[in-house]
C-alpha cells in the first residue's frame, strides 16, 4: 500500500519489476558501479526520504484511533515493509555524519604531535565505510524484489565445447564441474552428481548435478552462459611452442522448485539402457544400469548412470526431465522479468561468453560487469575468490534494478493522479 497526495491508499510495491520499461545504457550506468555510488545520486536520497516519511505517517496512522480493523491491516503490512528500510537508511545517515566529523577532525589534526590520533582517526573512517557500504547493500537489497525461484535448488549441467587442436576443454570442463562442486561444500549444500561422461584423456564431456541448499539458485542463477578458457596445454606441440590456444564449455542452472507440476505421458518418453561408463569398479560394463530418457514431443534427453540400480537411474533421469520441461514454463517469466536489462544474465545467455578465464594472464574476466579477478586457482577453487565474483555479480543486478525502477519512477513524475 502507498500513500499518495491524492488523499487515498492504494497497492504499491516498493519495486515493481513488472515497470521496467527503460531501454539501458553501458555508459550511463557506469556510475553505479558499487552500491555507495548509488547511495549519494540525488533521485535515491529522494527516493529514500520519501519512503521515510511515509514510514512515520503510517506509524502516525497506526496509532490513531480513527482507523479501522480493515485498514489497521493494511497499515500494519506497509508498516513491516518500510521499517527496515527506513531503520537502514537512518542508520546510514547517522554514520555519514560520523564521518563528516571525523573528516573535520582530520583537517584539525596537522602537527606532529597529533599524529598517533590523526591515524586513529583515519583507522575508525575506514572502519566506517566499511559499514556504510554494507549498509547501501542491505538496504538496495530490501528494495529489489525477491526472485521467485531464488531459494530453489537446481540441476546444474556442464558440457565442453569444441577448440581446434588439443584437449582444453575437456578438461576445463572438469575443472569448472569440480569448481562448483567445492563451492557447494563451501556455502554447504547438498552436491548429487547425476550424469558424469569424462573424456579419454581426463577430460570431461557432460556433467549434471542436483545442488540443494540454502538460496542455490539465487547465488547460482548468473553463472548459466559460455565460459570461455585460454591456456596453452601442457602437452603436445603447442606446449612446447607456448602456443595459446582458445576454447569454450557451457553452464546450464535449472531452477527446481520442490514441487515440480509437470506432468508427463508416458507414451512421450523412449526409455534407452545401456551400460555406465568410466569409474565404477566391478559393476561397470557389466548390467545395464544407466538409463537414457528422450521426450518425443520436445526431443529433449537426459541421462543417469551414478546409481548401480536401473530403478533409481531412472526416477532421477525423470526428475531431470521435469526441471528441463519445468524450465520452459518458467522461461517466459524470467524473460519478462528480465526483459529491460542490460545485464542478461542466467540461463538465456548461453550463446553468448560470460566470462574468460585468461591463464597465461592469471586473470578472471567477467564480461556483464568488466570485473577483472586475479588468480584464476583461487577462482577455480570455488571457495571464498568465487564467493566474492558471485555476489559482485548480484550487487551489480541489484544496482541495475533499482536503477532502473527510479529512471522509470522519474520519466512518470508529472503524471500526477
Amino acid at each position: 500500500v502507498g500513500l499518495h497526495n491524492c488523499g487515498f491508499w492504494r497497492p504499491k510495491s516498493l519495486l515493481d519489476t513488472a515497470r521496467f520499461t527503460l531501454s539501458l545504457n553501458s555508459r550511463h550506468r557506469k556510475k553505479h558501479q558499487d552500491s555507495q555510488a548509488l547511495w549519494r545520486q540525488e533521485a535515491v536520497q529522494k527516493y529514500l526520504e520519501t519512503l521515510s516519511k511515509e514510514y512515520q505517517q503510517v506509524s502516525r496512522l497506526l496509532n490513531a484511533d480513527s482507523v479501522n480493523d480493515f485498514e489497521q491491516k493494511t497499515l500494519r503490512r506497509r508498516c513491516a515493509e518500510l521499517s527496515p528500510i527506513a531503520a537502514a537508511f537512518q542508520e546510514i545517515k547517522e554514520a555519514e555524519k560520523e564521518v563528516q566529523e571525523l573528516e573535520a577532525m582530520c583537517r584539525e589534526l596537522g602537527s606532529r604531535d597529533e599524529k598517533q590520533l590523526l591515524e586513529l582517526a583515519l583507522e575508525e573512517k575506514e572502519t566506517l565505510d566499511k559499514k556504510i557500504n554494507t549498509l547501501c547493500r542491505k538496504l538496495f537489497q530490501l528494495l529489489v524484489p525477491k526472485g521467485k525461484y531464488d531459494r530453489s535448488h537446481v540441476i546444474l549441467e556442464v558440457t565442453a565445447g569444441r577448440t581446434t587442436g588439443g584437449d582444453i576443454c575437456q578438461q576445463f570442463t572438469k575443472e569448472m564441474f569440480e569448481m562448483y562442486q567445492n563451492y557447494a561444500d563451501y556455502k554447504r549444500w547438498t552436491f548429487d552428481i547425476v550424469n558424469y561422461m569424462p573424456a579419454e584423456i581426463g577430460g570431461l564431456h557432460h556433467a549434471a548435478a542436483h545442488i540443494s541448499g540454502d538460496d542455490v539458485y539465487r547465488h547460482l542463477k548468473y553463472e548459466g552462459g559460455t565460459h570461455r578458457v585460454q591456456r596453452i596445454p601442457e602437452t603436445g606441440l603447442s606446449s612446447r611452442m607456448q602456443r595459446i590456444h582458445t576454447g569454450t564449455m557451457s553452464v546450464i542452472v535449472l531452477p527446481q522448485p520442490e514441487e515440480v507440476d509437470i506432468k508427463v505421458d508416458p507414451k512421450d518418453l523412449r526409455i534407452d539402457t545401456f551400460r555406465a561408463k568410466g569409474a565404477g569398479g566391478q559393476h561397470v560394463n557389466k548390467t545395464d544400469s544407466a538409463v537414457r530418457i528422450v521426450h518425443l514431443p520436445t526431443g529433449k534427453s537426459v541421462e543417469c548412470q551414478q546409481e548401480r540400480s536401473q530403478l533409481l537411474n531412472k526416477e532421477v533421469a525423470l526428475r531431470t526431465l521435469r526441471a528441463k520441461l519445468y524450465q520452459q514454463v518458467i522461461e517466459k517469466q524470467l524473460s519478462q522479468e528480465q526483459s529491460a536489462r542490460k545485464l542478461q544474465l542466467g540461463t538465456r545467455a548461453q550463446s553468448e561468453r560470460i566470462r574468460t578465464y585468461n591463464f597465461t594472464q592469471d586473470r578472471v574476466t567477467d564480461h556483464r560487469i568488466s570485473y577483472d579477478a586475479r588468480n584464476i586457482k583461487e577462482i577455480l577453487s570455488g571457495k571464498e575468490a568465487l564467493d566474492k565474483l558471485i555476489n559482485r555479480l548480484l550487487e551489480f543486478a541489484e544496482i541495475e534494478a533499482v536503477t532502473e525502477y527510479l529512471e522509470n519512477l522519474q520519466a512518470l513524475e508529472g503524471g500526477g493522479c
